[in-house]
């Protein structure tokens, strides 16, 4: 257990994905003045349930990542924050939100590769970049089918689960997965799932 400001935000942050922020609420330039003297320098992230990103009272959803803060860079009437997904945390309890919003959090067990999986992660990237050229034929997308993800394998099923056009919902699904396993199967039949409504779907390989 420990304690942990947190950034509700309208977007599911996962591990090994960037993260980049305008920071302009006086709320949040306090909480980045108090994490900056801290290392890691680091926040959670958790997705807004309902409600508005500005002006707090939310509600938030209790499960998200760890962001660790990679740059910072002052301009006219924000700090502009990059940061990298970290780790995930669930939260145990919310905290006063004066001065800033904070929690106690515990973290969750990172899942473990093995090997046999191979089929699994091939199976989900190919259903992952059909869907995102199929998405790209309606709407200007943020990732392109032919985007590189890491070597890693472990890194490789976030990033992958990242990348899908996947609404918050399913992205929260995601994150809570308990096993790798279960992280690429959900991902196979959301991503599956999500193409089915596009279009045609690509014939298999």
């Amino acid at each position: 257990m420990t304690e942990l400001p947190m950034f509700p935000l309208g977007s599911v942050l996962f591990p090994h994905m960037p993260l980049q922020l305008r920071v302009f609420e006086d709320r949040y330039v306090v909480m980045l003045s108090q994490i900056l003297e801290r290392e890691p320098s680091e926040f959670g992230v958790v997705l807004i349930e309902r409600g508005q990103e500005v002006g707090g009272g939310e509600h938030r959803f209790t499960v998200g990542t760890v962001a660790q803060i990679l740059q910072l860079e002052a301009a006219e009437g924000f700090i502009a924050v990059v940061a990298q997904g970290d780790r995930r945390v669930e939260v145990e309890e919310w905290l006063d939100d004066q001065p800033f919003p904070r929690a106690v959090v515990r973290e969750l067990p990172e899942l473990q590769w093995n090997d046999s999986l191979q089929p699994l992660r091939e199976r989900a990237e190919h259903e992952v970049r059909r869907a995102l050229a199929l998405a790209s034929e309606f709407a200007d997308m943020p990732w392109a089918a032919s985007v590189e993800i890491s070597d890693d394998p472990v890194e490789a099923a976030w990033q992958l689960a990242a990348i899908s056009p996947l609404g918050p919902l399913d992205q929260i699904d995601l994150v809570r997965c308990e096993t790798m396993e279960q992280l690429l199967i959900s991902l196979i039949e959301l991503t599956d799932a999500a193409a089915a409504g596009l279009g045609e779907a690509w014939p298999e390989e």
